[in-house]
This record gives C-alpha cells, sequence and structure tokens, in this order.
C-alpha cells in the first residue's frame, strides 16, 4: 500500500521557501521606514497577545485551544526571539510526550496479546513499589 501524503512535505518545502522569501522583502520595505516598523510590531504584538489569550481561554473547553495558543506563539515568534525559544521548548516538550505516549500504548497492546495467548485475564500495568 502506498502513501498518499508522501509527497506532501516537499510541497509543503517549497511552498515555505516561496513564503518566506515573500515575507522577507516584505519586512525589508517595513524595516525601512521607522514609522511603519513600530506600527507592524505593536499590529503583530497586539494580533499574537490576543491570539494566545483566547487559545488559553479555550483549553479546558472542548477543542483546539493549544493549537490556537501555538499559532498565538508563531504570530509573536515572528518578531521576539523569546516567542520562538519558547515554541521551540514547547514542540520539543510535545514530542517527547508523544513518544512516551506512544511506547507506553504499544506496550499495553503487547500485554494485552501476550495475555490473550496465555488465556489468561489482561493484566494491568504493575504497580511501582
Amino acid at each position: 500500500m502506498s502513501d498518499p501524503y508522501a509527497g506532501d512535505a516537499e510541497r509543503a518545502r517549497r511552498l515555505s521557501k516561496r513564503f518566506g522569501r515573500f515575507m522577507e522583502r516584505w519586512r525589508a520595505i517595513i524595516r525601512r521606514n521607522p514609522w511603519l516598523n513600530t506600527t507592524y510590531k505593536v499590529i503583530v504584538t497586539v494580533l499574537g497577545v490576543l491570539v494566545v489569550i483566547v487559545g488559553l481561554i479555550l483549553v479546558p473547553l472542548p477543542g483546539p485551544g493549544w493549537l490556537i495558543v501555538f499559532i498565538g506563539l508563531t504570530i509573536l515568534g515572528t518578531e521576539y526571539h523569546w516567542a520562538r525559544r519558547l515554541l521551540g521548548w514547547l514542540r520539543r516538550t510535545l514530542a517527547r510526550f508523544w513518544e512516551r505516549w506512544n511506547a507506553w500504548r504499544a506496550a499495553r497492546r503487547a500485554r494485552k496479546a501476550e495475555a490473550r495467548e496465555s488465556g489468561g485475564p489482561p493484566s494491568e500495568a504493575t504497580p511501582l513499589t
């Protein structure tokens, strides 16, 4: 069975390069005018903070709360180094979490399969002593 999404990563990389070049040119034009640069930075800051606040409000509710927080940090990361560093840390932490989660689920599946083969009831995780 072939992967229908095999070329998606390459297409996204090409699109992001094109978009990145466009944004670099756009940002260079904005930087030439000090008042326009300040206005741009204020707009990006207000928009980013609003998106993060909305995301944090939505975290306990059903919906994409954390996704919206990540989008807000990405907006802030276009202008602020601390936001880029925080976003990188969050991505690494989330990746570690998913690795552990998938390992735990694989171990759980293996325990259940082993219990089925032996004919006994599936054992839960052994308690830590």
